[in-house]
This record gives structure tokens, C-alpha cells and sequence, in this order.
């Protein structure tokens, strides 16, 4: 049988674990030459790094409560918080939270709250943003963040129809695919192009804006040293909102990269964590693995590192 019918009846198996799927998957990734589905798999197995683009089904919502008293020893104890408020007085991206780890962790912790149970965030910096903003009168003490369980067992699930999906698409798009198996030799280049951008499409879900060539793919950059608005203009010029290049690019002349190997400071990692989702909900015009080799090289080039 071959490797991806393998993965196909393995998938939709009950109570299959999804750790030998995945290094199926990534052996077939690696024998199609997708190194966006290679890196995928490889973050899925072993967690993300802080400066990996995250899909968008590992990024969570978010519940908060808080405690708060008031004169006379009055209190409001476990007071629900809206979301709309966190949104006005912090800033939005506290009401959801990325789920970076493996998926064997987020697996046990599923179970280390079993019964429907919640798993609870670091929220006190939260205190002083929301500090006399909810209730008139009464100072905020604490905030609890909670995130359901129900919300990361569907992270194992969205990896399972992704995996099913994949192969599904890949052995309708490219149907050597299908006869890969342990001693098969590596595809040609026309295949593996078209393995990234059915990676792209499924995992990232910006269809409209599939890229070709996935991570092999040239960009052309014509951005001077230190210039703010050859930064904005090359972003915009990419599909990249005046606004959001204008912000990133500032960000980027305000600091210094991290190292002469990494292009971004603190502030532009930042920075792409809580915007990067704009180019796979449509907002940018812009895929996000493509969006993410622009800004890496507009930073680059900036610095004068390139």
C-alpha cells in the first residue's frame, strides 16, 4: 500500500493516534519536495516557534473573569468581563490566544482537563489596562483567563480533516502521489510546486490567494537602506494595506534587528503575531507564507543585511 493511502485509512480510524500519521505525512511531504507541508508537519509534531505563523484553527478564544471592590468592603467576585471590553481598554488580541504547543501536548492537556473543565492563562497584566474601566468605583484585584477544552480538542480535530483533505487533494492534483512508497525516489519540480500550493490552500486556507511556488518562490525587492518609504511602498506594491505598511515599517526603523541572521526586533515579531491573520482572512492581498517572506525581506533590506 502506498504512503498516502497509508495515512488515509490511518486518519479516519477511531482512536488513531496522530504522531505516526504525521511522520507518514512528513515522509511524503519530504518524497514530493513540499517543504511547506515538510515544515507544517514538523511544527504539528514538535510545537511552533514564537516566529512561526500560526493556522488559524490554533488560534483560540479566550473568557475572562474578574474580582473587584469597592468602597465599605463591597465586591464583585468571578464577574464575567465582555469581550468588547477587553477590546476597547487593552486591545483585542487578549480575547483569543495561540496554541503553540505539539500536538501531543495540546492532546494531554485535553486531558488534564477532562469533564468539560477550563485551562487558565497568565492574566495580570491585564489589571492595570482595565484598571476603573468596568465597574465605576471599584478597583480590579484580579482576572482569571480561561480557555475551554472543548476549544483545544478541536485543534487535534482540525489537524485530522487537514491531514484527509491534503491527500484527498493531492491524490486528485497529482496522481503519482498516490504510488508513493518507502523507497520511492523524490518527484519532479512541476509536482512539488503544485504539492506547496495544495499545502497553502488547506492549511492556511487563503485560497483566493495561493501563491505559486510556495517557499521556493522569488521576490523582488526594491527597498534602499534605512528608507521608511521605500519600506511602505514595497508592502504596499505587495498587497500589503498603507496603514499596516506605514506601522511596520515604522516599528522596523525604531529598533535594531535581533541579530545579523534574524530581521526582527521584539517589536516587529510583535508585531507580525497579532497581524499575520490579516492575510488569511482576505484583509491583506496577500498569502500568508508570501506575506511572510515580504516583510522578512523588507526588513532585511532595510537593515542593509541583504
Amino acid at each position: 500500500m502506498s504512503l498516502l493511502h497509508q495515512i488515509q485509512e490511518s486518519v479516519v480510524q477511531d482512536g488513531s493516534s496522530l504522531g505516526p500519521i504525521l511522520l507518514k505525512l512528513r515522509l511524503l511531504a519530504a518524497r514530493l519536495g513540499s517543504n511547506d507541508l515538510e515544515e507544517w508537519v514538523k511544527h504539528e509534531s514538535e510545537g511552533y516557534p514564537p516566529d512561526a505563523v500560526l493556522p488559524e484553527y490554533r488560534i483560540v478564544g479566550v473568557t475572562y473573569r474578574g474580582t473587584f471592590f469597592g468602597p465599605f468592603g463591597s465586591g464583585i467576585k468571578n464577574a464575567p468581563i465582555p469581550p468588547i471590553l477587553i477590546k476597547k481598554y487593552a486591545d483585542d488580541s487578549w480575547n483569543s490566544f495561540s496554541v503553540r504547543e505539539s500536538i501531543a501536548a495540546v492532546g494531554e492537556l485535553v486531558k488534564g482537563s477532562a469533564n468539560g473543565g477550563t485551562l487558565e492563562i497568565n492574566a495580570s497584566n491585564l489589571i492595570l489596562a482595565l484598571q476603573g474601566n468596568i465597574y465605576n468605583g471599584y478597583a480590579c484585584n484580579d482576572i482569571t483567563g480561561s480557555i475551554s477544552s472543548v476549544s483545544l480538542s478541536e485543534i487535534s480535530q482540525a489537524v485530522r480533516n487537514r491531514v484527509l483533505e491534503l491527500t484527498i487533494e493531492l491524490e486528485k492534483s497529482i496522481p503519482a502521489a498516490a504510488h508513493i512508497t518507502f523507497g520511492t525516489q523524490n518527484m519532479d519540480k512541476n509536482n512539488a510546486s503544485k504539492a506547496q500550493q495544495i499545502t497553502q490552500q488547506i492549511i492556511y486556507g487563503n485560497v483566493g490567494n495561493a501563491i505559486s511556488g510556495g517557499s521556493e518562490s522569488t521576490i523582488n525587492v526594491n527597498i534602499q537602506s534605512h528608507n521608511k518609504e521605500s519600506v511602505i511602498n514595497y508592502l504596499k506594491k505587495s498587497g500589503i494595506p498603507e496603514q499596516d505598511a506605514s506601522e511596520f515599517a515604522r516599528i522596523v526603523a525604531s529598533e535594531a534587528p535581533s541579530s545579523s541572521e534574524e530581521p526582527f526586533g521584539k517589536g516587529a515579531k510583535n508585531w507580525i503575531a497579532s497581524n499575520i491573520r490579516k492575510a488569511a482572512d482576505g484583509t491583506w492581498k496577500v498569502g500568508m507564507a508570501v506575506a511572510t517572506k515580504v516583510l522578512t525581506e523588507a526588513a532585511l533590506k532595510y537593515y542593509g543585511l541583504e
